[in-house]
């Protein structure tokens, strides 16, 4: 069992992650076509890049071709792919850099970074992204129901957020907004160890690329899997790893519980053992809604 110490070690690691950020206007949005210069920023692993619509509309504003355009009609692609807005930065790295998953003692420079986005003002990709309001009602929604989704999974019910007062619930969304780590920490602990109840589920979604045959481009196209995983191993005492809850879930990807011998859990952009608890993972570098968000990375 990992201790309280570092389980906040962990959890500060996590806040304390960032990626390096080059970011272009497309060419199709621009003035000068591909000559504008990129904003570049070091911008947290668990933060959303729909916060950042507004200053790069600024950034960019004297070379759009169409400059009144609202910044939230903004929308980020890597490759051509469309980047799913209620995705965390760190988790839409993690899938669709190509970036190898740290181990320990590697070299973080291996990685492909900064990490080259373009951002588009035209063309929204109706048929992959909800679009966004000037208000951000949208983006806000979006996670609070993401919230209480985690929640239900935990406690099983929504009650401990619905039970948040108007300040709390106002105040944990502009934690998330301004990235403030103590006012978001201070109410999410309130939800994560409601009235000092055990925990009954863990949520937790696995993203897994998806096969040939489903795609022309496999790499850029996900599956997600969200099972029910509960704290303890079935038909145990002992505390679920990490290994035990892929094995239950993926056991064609996962057959062994000890050793990751197809493919790789991967959290914050490095690999998770399989040895870990999941309550501990989830006590420790959950993302800010409240779930453990593990990509999958096969081996070889």
């Amino acid at each position: 069992m990992t201790t309280s110490i570092e389980l906040r070690r962990l959890q500060d690691a996590a806040w304390k992650g960032s990626l390096p950020l080059e970011i272009r206007l497309a060419p199709q949005d621009c003035q000068v076509y591909d000559q504008a210069d990129p904003y570049l920023i070091h911008y947290p692993r668990l933060a959303y890049l729909p916060f950042l619509l507004p200053v790069l509309h600024t950034f960019f504003a004297s070379l759009l071709i169409i400059p009144d355009i609202s910044s939230y009609d903004g929308w980020f692609s890597f490759e051509s792919v469309p980047l799913k807005w209620h995705y965390p930065l760190g988790l839409l790295y993690d899938l669709f850099s190509g970036a190898s998953p740290l181990q320990a003692q590697a070299e973080e420079a291996q990685n492909p970074l900064p990490w080259r986005l373009t951002l588009h003002f035209s063309g929204w990709p109706a048929d992959q992204l909800v679009p966004l309001d000037v208000k951000g009602q949208v983006l806000h929604d979006a996670f609070i129901n993401s919230v209480k989704e985690a929640d239900f999974l935990r406690n099983g019910s929504a009650k401990e957020i619905m039970a948040l007062s108007k300040n709390d619930s106002t105040q944990l969304w502009k934690s998330v907004e301004a990235y403030d780590f103590e006012t978001y920490n201070l109410i999410s602990q309130k939800l994560l160890y409601a009235h000092g109840a055990p925990l009954r589920h863990i949520p937790i979604r696995i993203y897994l690329p998806s096969s040939p045959s489903e795609s022309q481009s496999p790499s850029r196209h996900l599956k997600v899997v969200q099972l029910p995983v509960t704290p303890l191993a079935p038909n145990s005492k002992e505390p679920q790893t990490l290994g035990s809850a892929l094995h239950s879930m993926l056991p064609s990807l996962f057959p062994s519980r000890r050793t990751p011998i197809l493919a790789r859990p991967v959290l914050h952009g490095a690999v998770v053992p399989m040895s870990a608890l999941v309550a501990d993972l989830l006590r420790s570098v959950a993302y800010l809604d409240g779930w453990l968000h593990v990509g999958i990375v096969m081996i070889g």
